[in-house]
């Protein structure tokens, strides 16, 4: 091979190495839940309402790929990548890791939306971090990124179980009462995510965590 073959293969190995820094107006919306009939619709799952409720503010459809569902759209110049993992909950940082490095999206950019069982139904709260507090999902997602430092939407689903059944709670369907305002709180979490994405992480929380 001749020097200046040699120049220019060693320069364009140099420039596909090159790692792409991650884009700023990328961001990341994980809904948690377990896929399956038997799971839909449950208290597990309203993450995966929430992302669901989000992809249908803007006709947005979701595919099946690997690691979960994803859904693109855009706002105001900003584009949310909603990811619902096919994992199973226990699992669900393989599939946040993976879009994370899919799409080069920062830490800073991942908002996940999760169950909450220390808040009463329909309590949303913004958080920048914090503890697993026993959520199986949030636990592998710490585990599988080396940090608990990610935003995480809680939304509640209240804890009105005799000791001993939290797993048939988590896993069983919201009350009628539950669902009278269900589309309500649904509609919030939905303002939260698309503020958190505009306004930033600060701006809402002061705005939307007291309500």
């Amino acid at each position: 091979m001749c020097n200046e073959c040699r120049l220019f293969s060693f320069l364009a190995s140099l420039f596909s190495n090159k790692k792409k820094e991650p884009d700023p107006m990328k961001y990341l919306i994980v809904g948690l839940g377990n896929i399956g009939d038997e799971y839909r619709d449950t208290r597990h799952n309203i993450g995966f309402n929430v992302v669901d409720a989000l992809a249908k503010t803007a006709n947005a459809t979701f595919a099946d790929k690997r690691y979960g569902a994803i859904a693109t759209l855009s706002l105001k110049g900003r584009q949310l990548i909603l990811l619902k993992p096919s994992t199973y909950m226990n699992l669900s940082g393989n599939a946040v890791r993976y879009w994370m490095q899919q799409e080069k999206i920062a830490i800073e950019n991942v908002l996940v939306v999760v169950d909450d069982l220390a808040l009463p139904f329909g309590a949303l709260r913004l958080k920048p971090k914090g503890s697993d507090a026993g959520h199986n999902g949030l636990k592998h997602i710490a585990a599988t990124l080396g940090t608990q430092n990610y935003a995480r939407l809680r939304f509640g689903i209240g804890n009105d179980f005799p000791r001993g059944h939290q797993i048939d709670f988590v896993l069983g369907k919201f009350t009628d009462e539950d669902l009278k305002t269900m589309d309500e709180r649904v509609g919030i979490a939905v303002e939260i995510i698309k503020s958190y994405c505009l306004a930033g992480l600060e701006i809402t929380m002061n705005q939307f965590n007291k309500k």
